[in-house]
C-alpha cells in the first residue's frame, strides 16, 4: 500500500515503514506524531482511489524520528575581478525526519498479492 502526500508545496509517496524528510516543524519534538491530511492518491494493491484534488477524510500518520536535521552547508561566493568587490554567504537548510507509521483511507481495501517467490511455492 502506498499513498501520495502533498506538504508544503512538494509531493511525496509513501508507504508505512518509510523514513521521510520534510520542511522544518519549530513545534514538535522526537516521538510525537505528525498527521497528513492532503493525501493526493491511495493504492491498496489492486485498488486505487484519485482525489480531486484530495480524498476526503484519508490521513497520513508517522512519528517524529529527528526533530532538527541539517542539510548540507551551501557556500556563495560572488567575486569581481579588479573592483574589490568579494560576498560571502553560507546556508543550511534545516528539515524533520518523519517516520510513515500508518495510511488510513475509507472504504479502501487492501489486496495483497502474492509475491512470485511464493506464487512459484504453490
Amino acid at each position: 500500500m502506498f499513498a501520495i502526500i502533498e506538504d508544503s508545496g512538494t509531493q511525496f509517496r509513501v508507504e508505512p515503514g518509510q523514513t521521510l524528510v520534510v520542511d522544518l516543524r519549530s513545534d514538535v519534538e522526537a516521538g510525537q506524531t505528525l498527521t497528513f491530511d492532503r493525501v493526493l492518491l491511495a493504492n491498496a494493491g489492486g485498488a486505487s482511489v484519485v482525489g480531486q484534488p484530495v480524498i476526503d477524510g484519508a490521513t497520513v500518520t508517522g512519528e517524529i524520528v529527528d526533530p532538527l536535521a541539517k542539510g548540507p552547508k551551501l557556500e556563495i561566493q560572488v567575486f569581481r575581478r579588479r573592483k574589490n568587490s568579494r560576498r560571502h554567504v553560507g546556508h543550511r537548510q534545516k528539515f524533520t525526519t518523519v517516520q510513515i507509521t500508518g495510511i488510513n483511507v475509507p472504504g479502501l481495501e487492501v489486496v495483497e498479492t502474492p509475491k512470485a517467490s511464493e506464487a512459484a511455492a504453490e
